[in-house]
């Protein structure tokens, strides 16, 4: 599967009690509709501490690409045919971060899809950071968080799964609104469960990666989701 070099990060906040309708419908008609104009769904899931939140991802093979790809599908007719039930469902759509791997060995390394109703095995608990930068990533990020940040945080529990940094070209498609003007960090680690997601933190903290990873930001961590994959998330 070609590389992922534009991610969006999409937190929904749902209307009382439409989680797992929306969830339904995203997995019936949403999955292989998107894939086929060229985006890659790596991931669907219910936030743990927020029951009214739906958090997924999606991924293009560039701004270009996600301009076509989005314009084909909103414009095309699965869409149309349930964006009326889908958008019944929401409360809230426009928290999105637009992302990038900056180098190579921070891209998500996902399976294939597979067809709906395989046997996918048990999911894993994942967990998700934000890390507020205080300006564009510096030059020296990527070989900082490779060298350094990845390996105590993996030594504190936590498998590594890829991270991005905020990708700060113009949104190609304005009709879906992206947070801007907002650098962070992003990275997104696997964990048996809740408990061993527990004990990374305290580990975390113990070594001195609980506030900003040891990177350049006075606001340190801003967000921390436990995620739990839905059904057909590839990323489990």
């Amino acid at each position: 599967m070609t590389a992922q070099t534009v991610i969006e990060l999409r937190q929904y906040r749902m209307k009382p009690g439409r989680r797992d309708d929306l969830i339904a419908l995203f997995e019936r008609e949403f999955v292989e509709s998107q894939e086929a104009h060229g985006m890659s769904l790596l991931g669907q899931f219910r936030d743990l501490d927020a029951p009214g939140h739906f958090v997924w991802m999606r991924g293009f093979e560039s701004m270009p690409a996600r301009k076509a790809a989005l314009e084909g599908f909103y414009g095309g007719p699965v869409w149309q045919a349930h964006r009326q039930a889908a958008n019944a469902t929401l409360d809230d759509n426009d928290d999105v971060l637009l992302l990038k791997p900056p180098v190579a060995a921070a891209r998500l390394d996902l399976p294939p899809r597979r067809p709906d109703g395989a046997d996918l095995g048990p999911a894993s608990l994942i967990g998700l950071a934000i890390q507020a930068l205080d300006g564009p990533p510096p030059a020296d990020l990527a070989a900082r968080f490779e060298g350094e940040v990845r390996p105590a945080l993996e030594a504190a529990g936590a498998a590594v799964l890829g991270w991005m940094v905020t990708e700060a070209a113009e949104n190609s498609f304005p009709r879906l609104p992206v947070r801007e003007g907002e650098p962070v960090l992003v990275w997104i680690g696997r964990f048996a469960d809740a408990e061993a997601h527990a004990e990374h933190l305290v580990r975390a903290e113990r070594a001195g990666l609980g506030d900003g990873f040891g990177l350049a930001s006075k606001r340190g961590v801003i967000q921390r989701l436990r995620l739990a994959p839905t059904a057909r998330s590839r990323l489990r």
